[in-house]
C-alpha cells in the first residue's frame, strides 16, 4: 500500500519521524529535533497534527508537509494532549509552591490551537489523570476536581456547567462516541462501607436513583474502568494492594462488568492468580481476559460474561485486538520472554508466533495489518530499538540504537476509524527483506548434580489446550422472546419425559435440587445390584490409592515396581468405572 505512516522515535539522539511501509526511511519533511531534552509527543486524534516539548518550546506542526502551525514558550512542559477536534492542545509541568509558603502558579495550561492564545490555567497538582477528559464532539469537557468531576460545555472554561458531587469520586471516564455522553465514576469504600462504580448520563447526577447503573464491591484499593466502543458497558477491574492469603505478589484482582441498562455480573474466572490484562474487542460484543497463575489463562467472554473461547495456558500477560477486531494478539512482554500468539477471531485459529524479546511496548497500526514492538529505557537500558511487523510474523524493519544511546518512545501515527477497510486475514508470513526474529531456544537450568544424566520431562504444571466454548449450535445472537418461549417448552418437555422414564425404571427419586448440587454433595446413586455396587466401590477405592501414590512420586519419593506397576492400571480401571455407571 501506498500509504504512508509517520512514526516519531523520541530518545538521546533525538526526536525524528520514520515513514512507512512498504519501506522506511527517516523523513525528509520533519527536522530531527537533535536535542536530548525532548520530554513528551502527542498526536491529534486525527493524526493531522503532532505536538512536542523539548525542553524550551512547545511546537505543533502539520503532519503532512511538517509546517509549523504554532510554538509556545513553555520550557518546563512534561505532558501535552490534543482535545479530539485539534481545538486544544493540553499541557502540564511540575505544580511548585513560592518560597514563602503561597499557592504557586496555575501549571495546567489549556490553549486554542487556532489562535495560539491561552483558554484558561488551572493548578493541578499530580500528574496523574492530568488531562481534562473530553467527549469524542467537544461538546462537554471534565475534571477531577476535589473528589468532585466538574463539566464544561464547549469549550467554555470560564464556567462550570455541571457538578458531580459524591462523598468522594477517585475517578472518572467518559464513554467513546457521539452523545449523549455518559460518565463512568469510582467512589473507593471507607469505613466497612463498600467501594462502588456509578454508571450515569450527562446531565442527570441527582441522587442515586438518577443513576444508569451501580456496582458495589468490598475488594478494592484501585480500579480501572474500560468503557467498549458503543458505550453500552464498562468493565472494572478491582484490585487490592495486598493479598490477604498471601498467594499472590500482585494483590488480588476481580473483574466486574456493568452494563448501562443497569445489568451488573462478576466475571468468573476458571483460574486463581492475578489479573494481568483485559481488553474489549472493538466489536463491543466480546471482551479478553489474561489471568491466573503462570503459565497464564487467556478467555473470551460474551455480553452475558459467558466464555466463547479458551485459549488453554500460555507465557502471557497482555492481549491486544487489531483495529477492526478481526485479530488478537496474545503476548508475555516484561518478565516474560516475548512470545506472541497471533489469532484469528472469527475461526480461532493461530496465523504465527513470533517472539519479540525484551519488548516493553506493542502497537497495532490503524490499518490493522502491521504492528511495532519496542524496548525502551528507562524500563530496560539495554539493545533499545524496535521492529514493524506483518502480522503474519514477518519482521518488514528493524532498528537498534547505538549501545551508548537509548529509546525512550516509539508510536503509530493514529487515523480515524474507517479509513482503512479490514482485510481478509491471511496465514501465509507477507514477503520481507529480513531474516526472521529466531530467538536462540533457552536452556532449562539444570542442578550440577543431574547435568550428565538423561533428561527426564518434570513438570511443574500441566498445560491447558484451547477449546471453543460455545455450545453446539448457538448464534450470538439474543434470542428474541417466541424463539425463548420454544426453547423452554423443548426443555421442559425434554424433562418431563425423563423423569417418566425415571419412574419406570424404579430409581430412588431424587430430588432436582441434590442433581445440580456438586457432584461430592449428591448421596451415592445405587445401581439396584449390589453386585455392581460393590465393583464400583472397589474400583474408586483403588484409584483413590493411585492418585496418593501419585501424589507421593510427585513429592520425589522412589516407588516400588508394584506401586509403579499399579499407576499403570489408572486407564483401564478409570473405563472399566466409567462402563458400569453408564449402565447404570
Amino acid at each position: 500500500s501506498s500509504c504512508l505512516f509517520t512514526l516519531p522515535v523520541r530518545g538521546s539522539e533525538g526526536l525524528y519521524m520514520v515513514n512507512g511501509p512498504p519501506s522506511f526511511t527517516e523523513s525528509t519533511a520533519f527536522q530531527r529535533d537533535s536535542g536530548k531534552n525532548c520530554k513528551a509527543v502527542a498526536f491529534s486524534k486525527d493524526g493531522s497534527l503532532f505536538a512536542w516539548c523539548n525542553g524550551e518550546k512547545v511546537n505543533i506542526v502539520n503532519i503532512t508537509n511538517a509546517e509549523l502551525l504554532r510554538s509556545f514558550d513553555l520550557p518546563k512542559a512534561v505532558c501535552l494532549e490534543f482535545s479530539p477536534k485539534n481545538n486544544v492542545l493540553a499541557t502540564w509541568q511540575a505544580y511548585t509552591t513560592a518560597k514563602d509558603g503561597t499557592a504557586g502558579a496555575p501549571n495546567l495550561q489549556l490553549h486554542d490551537v487556532k489562535t495560539g492564545k491561552c483558554l484558561k490555567s488551572f493548578i493541578q497538582k499530580k500528574m496523574q489523570n492530568w488531562c481534562p477528559c473530553w467527549a469524542d464532539d467537544e461538546s462537554i469537557c471534565a475534571r477531577n476536581v476535589n473528589n468532585e468531576v466538574h463539566f464544561f460545555e464547549n469549550n467554555n472554561f470560564n464556567t462550570i456547567a455541571n457538578k458531580l458531587h459524591l462523598q468522594k469520586v477517585n475517578d472518572f471516564v467518559l464513554s467513546p462516541g457521539a452523545q449523549p455522553t455518559k460518565v463512568a465514576v469510582y467512589v473507593p469504600g471507607s469505613k466497612g462501607a463498600p467501594s462502588f462504580v456509578r454508571l450515569y448520563q450527562y446531565p442527570n447526577f441527582n441522587g442515586p436513583q438518577s443513576a444508569l447503573a451501580n456496582k458495589s464491591f468490598f475488594k478494592a484499593d484501585k480500579v480501572t474502568m474500560l468503557w467498549n466502543k458503543k458505550a453500552t458497558a464498562v468493565l472494572v477491574i478491582a484490585s487490592t494492594e495486598v493479598d490477604k492469603t498471601g498467594a499472590s505478589y500482585y494483590g488480588e484482582q476481580t473483574l466486574h462488568y456493568i452494563a448501562t441498562n443497569g445489568e451488573s455480573a462478576v466475571v468468573q474466572l476458571p483460574k486463581n492468580g492475578p489479573i494481568y490484562d483485559v481488553v474489549w474487542n472493538p466489536n463491543s460484543v466480546e471482551f479478553c481476559a489474561v489471568y491466573g497463575f503462570m503459565p497464564a489463562k487467556a478467555t473470551v467472554f460474551n455480553l452475558k460474561c459467558d466464555p466463547v473461547f479458551d485459549f488453554g495456558t500460555g507465557p502471557r500477560n497482555a492481549a491486544y485486538y487489531s483495529p477492526h477486531g478481526h485479530i488478537l494478539v496474545l503476548a508475555g512482554f516484561g518478565n516474560l520472554r516475548g512470545q506472541m500468539e497471533v489469532w484469528d477471531v472469527k475461526n480461532y485459529k493461530l496465523v504465527s508466533k513470533p517472539v519479540a524479546s525484551d519488548s516493553t511496548y506493542f502497537a497495532w497500526c490503524p490499518d490493522g495489518e502491521h504492528i511495532v514492538t519496542a524496548t525502551c529505557a528507562p524500563r530496560l537500558r539495554v539493545s533499545n530499538g524496535y521492529k514493524i511487523w506483518h502480522y503474519t510474523g514477518s519482521v518488514l524493519h528493524s532498528y537498534e540504537v547505538p549501545s551508548n544511546e537509548e529509546m525512550w518512545q516509539v508510536s503509530w501515527q493514529p487515523f480515524l476509524d474507517g479509513v482503512f477497510p479490514a482485510k481478509a486475514v491471511k496465514y501465509q508470513a507477507v514477503p520481507s527483506e529480513l531474516p526472521s526474529a529466531e530467538p536462540k531456544p533457552a536452556q532449562a537450568y539444570r542442578p550440577p548434580a543431574l547435568r550428565n544424566k538423561p533428561v527426564t520431562s518434570s513438570k511443574l504444571h500441566e498445560d491447558e489446550p484451547p477449546q471453543n466454548m460455545k455450545p453446539p449450535g448457538s448464534s450470538d445472537k439474543p434470542l428474541s422472546k417466541t424463539a425463548l418461549k420454544n426453547q423452554r417448552k423443548h426443555e421442559a418437555k425434554k424433562a418431563a419425559k425423563q423423569e417418566a422414564k425415571a419412574d419406570t425404571n424404579q430409581q430412588p427419586a431424587q430430588s432436582s435440587a441434590s442433581q445440580n448440587a456438586p457432584r461430592s454433595a449428591v448421596p451415592a446413586v445405587t445401581s439396584g445390584d449390589p453386585e455392581v455396587d460393590k465393583k464400583i466401590k472397589n474400583l474408586k477405592k483403588k484409584l483413590k490409592a493411585i492418585e496418593q501414590l501419585k501424589e507421593q512420586a510427585a513429592a520425589g519419593k522412589q516407588l516400588e515396581k508394584n506401586q509403579l506397576e499399579k499407576i499403570q492400571k489408572e486407564t483401564a480401571l478409570l473405563q472399566e468405572l466409567e462402563d458400569l455407571e453408564l449402565g447404570l
